[in-house]
């Protein structure tokens, strides 16, 4: 029939999402990394596995990834929306001030690196431009795996982390200056390899950059904002993809990498009040894309090649996870880190990179590298790549669990320090919500706003308030809202199911939280305490309560007398609200009275 479907066209999708819901759980379970597990299934299930073993046992061929090239094009979108989540966590302000780290111990690294493996490559006969392309591959390291497991061992803030991090953007950076490079090393056979004509070939990419950059300041707020009111959670999605893809896509365009691309438009969207919602909406896509991507490096692994030549290629994976580790710990160093912390980015950035890939493949194609050397080449890269979780290990044993105040102290990596660590988190910025916000600014007391109303939001975003766009019942907003190192939670939202679940939620997040709550009567008040509120504020009770004390001022009572009775009253009321069974005749009365 016409349009018929083989079950066999989706063998691949199905091994994929099995590797993703059976293997990696499993590894999850016994505590060793899920990178491992992706990178294991796909040796196991790619062509140099048991693809190897189909020819001699047909059945293998079910078990086996038929079309990697297929998979490997999809997998580039992990590193993608990787380098857009980084994005996020940056702002150009930020990236302004991390600029020593960026610019300084990023660039030492990246080329000392390249000079000592393009020197070691001369020496064995290669030429200069093969040498150095050799050489910007393997000086790279793996923002993908490395950034994962900083994120899941909650290390990307510590001085190490804050270290490592800053090579790996300048890393990225140095991506696209690399390819154009070499796609000018390749045209350079007649002797013209650096006349002004072929170092035009800068300039679309310079274009690019700047079309990214213009439509995120002008457009992407504007646009996030009419898909925001229009209250639906496909179309806001729809949006964070066409944002992610298309800054990929222009990117790509003008002859940089996609992720450059997505990265630059993270750093526009970390200014926005969506930058939250983003995250959370993002997170799913990045997971199970960086898993394909993982999954990709597996299967690529030529496991023939290293049968024939276990010493050579081995010997070039313990070199470069060597070199690596050696450079970067003296210049961690160099620029202030302890001992320990100089170790744990040394050994976090001392395997290859995902941008090997890459940049071996244009030099391939350009006929700079040999075919056969560089296939050797990424074979030892994606064993050291393999081994980053070890060495992370390693490097976090050795660092310390516990963060000092040393290392990148004497500069402020994170200016917006209430975004990171805000005092008090206030859900529901209406009326209520700005005079809670008021008072808190009256005692100097640092705390972060969450709105749903994209009115409110771009209202108090203009006044320069810290508040973000998103729904405060979900989970992953919260923590990256920073619920985590908040001392208290008030939640002024008039609506009775939201407060209920935001308290809920909260509660179940952090049991040592203090939350305050605003309930619309006595009855969802006692609901909020059940819940797990600590105080929780009902609108009737308050009302009653000022009107008393206005009557009271009014006739002449003495101010102490009605502050203190206030007070009574208010501790009473709370604690029938939220001690029911011990004041139950109390309690019905009390309920029957607010309620009529």
């Amino acid at each position: 029939m016409e349009g018929h479907v083989s079950p066999g066209e989706y063998k691949d999708v199905i091994l994929f999402l099995a590797t993703a819901g059976v293997i990696v759980p499993l590894f999850r379970r016994w505590r060793i990394s899920p990178i491992l597990g992706f990178l294991g299934a796909g040796v196991v299930l790619g062509p140099f596995g048991l693809g190897a073993l189909s020819a001699t046992f047909p059945w293998l061929g079910y078990l086996t990834i038929g079309n990697p090239q297929e998979i490997a094009q999809l997998a580039e979108f992990g590193v993608v929306f990787l380098l857009f989540m980084i994005g996020l966590e940056l702002s150009w302000e930020r990236l302004r001030l991390m600029r020593k780290w960026v610019f300084g111990m990023g660039a030492l690294q990246v080329t000392l690196c390249l000079l000592a493996i393009a020197v070691v490559a001369m020496i064995f006969g290669q030429p200069p431009a093969s040498a150095a392309a050799i050489g910007a591959a393997l000086g790279l390291s793996s923002t993908a795996v490395v950034m994962q497991i900083l994120t899941e061992h909650k290390r990307q803030h510590s001085p190490a982390g804050r270290a490592t991090f800053s090579v790996l953007l300048f890393q990225d950076l140095a991506v696209a200056p690399i390819l154009v490079t070499l796609a000018i090393l390749g045209r350079g056979g007649d002797g013209e390899g650096f006349s002004p004509k072929l170092l035009l070939a800068f300039a679309p990419a310079a274009i690019g950059v700047m079309l990214i950059v213009a439509f995120g300041r002008l457009l992407l707020r504007p646009m996030l904002k009419s898909v925001a009111r229009a209250k639906s959670e496909e179309l806001f999605m729809a949006a964070c993809l066409l944002v992610v893809i298309g800054a990929g896509l222009v990117s790509a365009l003008t002859g940089l990498s996609m992720a450059l691309g997505a990265f630059i438009a993270g750093l526009l969207l970390a200014e926005t009040e969506y930058r939250h919602e983003v995250e959370v909406t993002i997170e799913p896509f990045k997971g199970l894309l960086l898993g394909l991507f993982f999954l990709s490096v597996g299967i690529g692994l030529d496991v023939s090649l290293l049968a024939a030549k276990p010493l050579l290629i081995l010997g070039i994976a313990l070199g470069l996870v060597t070199l690596n580790a050696t450079v970067v710990f003296g210049l961690g160093r160099l620029f202030g880190l302890t001992s320990r912390g100089a170790i744990e980015a040394g050994l976090l950035l001392a395997g290859g990179g995902e941008f090997a890939y890459v940049i071996l493949a244009s030099a391939m194609g350009e006929g700079i590298v040999p075919r056969g050397l560089g296939q050797m080449v990424l074979v030892s890269s994606t064993i050291s790549m393999m081994c980053i979780p070890v060495l992370a290990a390693l490097g976090l044993k050795l660092g310390g669990r516990k963060v000092g105040g040393q290392g990148l102290s004497p500069e402020p990596v994170m200016p917006e320090d209430a975004l990171d660590a805000p005092k008090v988190l206030v859900v529901g910025y209406g009326r209520v919500g700005r005079l809670v916000g008021d008072m808190l600014h009256r005692h100097d007391i640092a705390w972060v706003a969450a709105e749903r109303d994209p009115r409110l939001v771009e209202g108090a975003r203009h006044a320069g308030e810290a508040i973000f766009f998103g729904d405060a019942s979900r989970p992953e907003f919260l923590k990256r809202c920073g619920l985590e190192n908040a001392s208290a939670l008030v939640v002024t939202m008039d609506a009775p199911d939201g407060v209920e679940a935001i308290v809920a939620t909260a509660r179940a997040m952090r049991p040592d939280l203090t939350i305050v709550a605003r309930a619309r009567d006595a009855r969802q008040a006692a609901r909020l305490y059940e819940l797990g509120a600590t105080d929780a504020v009902p609108e009737t009770v308050e009302a009653s309560l000022q009107l008393s004390e206005a009557v009271l001022v009014e006739i002449g009572v003495p101010m102490g007398l009605i502050i203190a009775s206030i007070h009574e009253r208010r501790d009473e009321f709370r604690k029938a609200l939220n001690r029911p069974e011990a004041l139950g005749g109390r309690m019905r009365r009390y309920r029957r009275t607010q309620e009529s």
